[in-house]
């Protein structure tokens, strides 16, 4: 059979290589196209584009880099015509996967939906558009699935979350070993250019005030070495690693995380962590208004109680960020109530069988009908 798959950031991409493998595993013969990156790949997806290319975050940087995001529609289109695909696979993703569904749907392409939009959010009301044109949709978030059939009549799938797959299988094997003399301290800046400019400059700044810690910078695989030169002349004494993220983890007293997906495997790998959000000031504002969730963290969220500290635009500051990690670098009541939340967390994602193999065996039946 033959699968098109489409993730747009790092995250998208860490499940999609999941998936890509657990599509091979039930289906040896698969033809699979892929936009993602190294972990689709590297499981046996003939890459289209990077998701470095595709990944624009916030209103004002969406408007800005409108003509690139409209010939990466037209090419997609084009693309999954030449390929001819027996089903196409969404990875979250949803502002341009949701700009695709439509028109795949209108072609005649079966649609499978891989970790759904948060409509929950914000813009709840693309759920109309998508009950027309994906024909099968799956959730990772526990109560997603009650919300699509209490609020919109719509039964779709909880396949459990994927990252439970990713982080037993890493914790399998020792950590790489990071080359630090002191405890270490995780700075998990993000994955697109605009974010790490805004919040990274902040959690360096950090590490002046713990001069007894080694601070580590996790870099996007996504983004060449060039960009990050700037503050690793600044701060010499910060170490800089790629693709180590879970590595890096494993052996941190504390991290400093973006919010995203980052938060959540943070979590699982049982890492303190204070959760940081810096946008342009126009993007935040806009946002604030139209998003409806009272936390930005998936583990405050999925918990639906402020387990970790968020600081959020205005509030990350140097001065913040320092106060909000010295409450967690030691053992202490902040310590341990963090620790006692995410095994909660944990029993709370869990499912019997891992999310990708679920989400493989669905997609192959859609294929095959």
């Amino acid at each position: 059979m033959r699968y098109y798959i489409i993730a747009g950031e790092a995250s998208g991409d860490l499940h999609g290589g999941k998936l890509v493998k657990a599509i091979r595993e039930l289906d040896s013969t698969a033809s699979i196209q892929a936009w993602g990156g190294e972990q689709m790949q590297q499981a046996g997806a003939t890459l289209v584009k990077h998701y470095s290319q595709l990944a624009f975050m916030g209103f004002v940087e969406v408007v800005k880099n409108l003509p690139a995001i409209l010939r990466n529609i037209r090419f997609c289109k084009k693309d999954i015509q030449a390929f001819n695909p027996d089903v196409l696979v969404l990875i979250d993703y949803p502002g341009f996967n949701l700009t695709i569904a439509p028109w795949a749907k209108k072609n005649g392409y079966k649609i499978a939906y891989y970790i759904s939009p948060q409509v929950w959010a914000w813009k709840e009301g693309r759920v109309k558009k998508m009950k027309t044109c994906i024909d099968h949709l799956m959730a990772i978030l526990p109560f997603e699935k009650d919300y699509f059939l209490n609020r919109w009549n719509w039964e779709i799938e909880y396949v459990g979350h994927p990252l439970l797959e990713a982080i037993d299988q890493a914790q399998q094997q020792p950590p790489i070993p990071i080359p630090a003399t002191q405890p270490i301290v995780a700075l998990l800046p993000g994955s697109r250019k605009q974010e790490i400019s805004k919040k990274l400059p902040i959690m360096l700044g950090v590490s002046k005030q713990f001069t007894n810690y080694q601070f580590v910078v996790a870099k996007a695989p996504g983004l060449p070495d060039t960009f990050y030169k700037i503050w690793q002349e600044q701060y010499p004494n910060v170490l800089f690693v790629t693709g180590k993220t879970y590595d890096l983890l494993r052996q941190s007293q504390a991290a400093l995380v973006t919010s995203g997906t980052a938060t959540l495997e943070t979590a699982l790998l049982q890492i303190p962590q204070v959760v940081c959000y810096k946008g342009s000031a126009i993007s935040y504002e806009i946002g604030k208004r139209v998003v409806k969730i009272k936390y930005i963290s998936l583990v405050n969220l999925i918990l639906d109680r402020p387990l970790v500290e968020e600081l959020i635009q205005y509030k990350l500051t140097v001065p913040t960020l320092t106060a909000a990690l010295q409450k967690i670098l030691t053992p202490s009541v902040a310590r341990n109530t963090i620790m006692e939340g995410y095994a909660t967390l944990r029993t709370l994602l869990q499912q019997e069988e891992p999310a990708s193999k679920k989400a493989a065996i669905s997609i192959h039946a859609l294929a095959r009908k």
